[in-house]
């Protein structure tokens, strides 16, 4: 019997008998699409363990408050964070899953999460509170796991020209991570996103410039443009001045795309935002500010049918951090406008 099915089916067993009836459910139906579809454990190597608490802190017992709500009591269908790896070797990664309540009954859509330096998925999910919103609204959330041998700060390799490109690098091992997600999980492949931070969000573009395909809807919360450096000296540059001339203008993006940047960031700065989009003039603007925190100014783009193909938000007086996160993370800002919110609006827009 395969291993990996081995492997899902102990793992039903033990939601089974904590009463987690769904959560078995859906891992049920994964261990079966795996045996149906033939996978081949030489080239992918997944290892899935179910890890109590929906806050991305692995915390047990209930769950975590909701945004301006009560803890919720643990119930049958609580969700769950799991464990597991794609590839092997120097091409792995690992990653967590948040899956949420009422998984295999439908396929519901995906967002991927991709960190920023120096955090993890324990880190990005606590601090960004996707885990929270995924419950309430019904989808899976992937966090890819950067490892420490493939970068010591733990940043995806966005900057290096191995790792921008379709077939190649990081892009290849996320995106095939991304789809064996897709056969395992009762996920709908027309509503798959993909969201970043700094790094991250820099690598979201480049997946989104790469694999059209796969994701309809790219977020960048302060990163870079595709093509922006090549190798660190011009990756520090960037980050430092935003994009070089020299260096012609990245290409535009394949996909609906959603940026949000501060404009006191020190760390990416701001102009790499703009640098995001095609240079184009059809904005609309609005202003607005949250109560008793940041101000902001917001620009969308729309399609002749009235849909948002892009949206740029610069929250005046932020710095390098997800606007409205959790102090529960690092590099958020509880004080700005809900970019978590701001995605997942921007992302149903488009198959949602």
């Amino acid at each position: 019997m395969h291993e990996d099915f081995q492997r899902l089916m102990q793992d039903a067993t033990r939601l089974t008998r904590a009463g987690r009836l769904d959560a078995a459910t859906a891992v049920i139906r994964s261990a079966l699409m795996s045996r149906a579809g033939g996978v081949d454990p030489a080239v992918i190597d997944v290892e899935a363990r179910v890890v109590p608490g929906t806050d991305g802190a692995g915390r047990f017992g209930p769950a975590p408050a909701l945004r301006g709500g009560e803890p919720q009591p643990a119930r049958a269908d609580e969700s769950s964070f799991i464990e597991g790896r794609f590839g092997t070797g120097t091409a792995g990664r690992s990653y967590k899953l948040y899956v949420p309540p009422g998984a295999g009954s439908q396929p519901m859509p995906l967002v991927v999460m991709l960190h920023g330096c120096t955090q993890d998925p324990d880190d990005f999910a606590a601090g960004t509170g996707m885990n929270v919103a995924a419950r309430e609204r019904g989808f899976f959330v992937l966090y890819p796991s950067q490892s420490r041998k493939a970068n010591p700060q733990r940043c995806w390799n966005w900057f290096k020209h191995s790792h921008q490109a379709r077939g190649r690098g990081e892009p290849a091992i996320l995106a095939g991570m991304v789809q064996d997600v897709i056969g395992r999980y009762a996920i709908d492949p027309a509503r798959v996103y993909v969201a970043g931070l700094s790094a991250g969000g820099a690598m979201a573009a480049v997946l989104g410039h790469a694999y059209p395909e796969i994701f309809r809807a790219v977020g960048v919360h302060s990163g870079l443009p595709v093509g922006s450096a090549r190798d660190v000296p011009s990756a520090l540059k960037a980050m430092k001045e935003g994009p070089a001339r020299s260096a012609g203008s990245p290409p535009a993006p394949n996909v609906p795309t959603i940026v949000i940047h501060g404009d006191a960031d020190k760390t990416v700065h701001p102009s790499n935002a703009d640098h995001l989009f095609a240079a184009e003039a059809d904005w609309r603007t609005e202003s607005g500010s949250v109560p008793g925190g940041r101000s902001w100014t917001r620009r969308v783009r729309l399609d002749a049918d009235g849909k948002r193909m892009a949206e740029h938000w610069l929250v005046h007086g932020a710095k390098h951090a997800w606007s409205g996160g959790s102090r529960k993370g690092s590099f958020t800002d509880p004080a700005g406008p809900d970019a978590t919110a701001a995605m997942l609006d921007f992302f149903w827009e488009h198959g949602g």
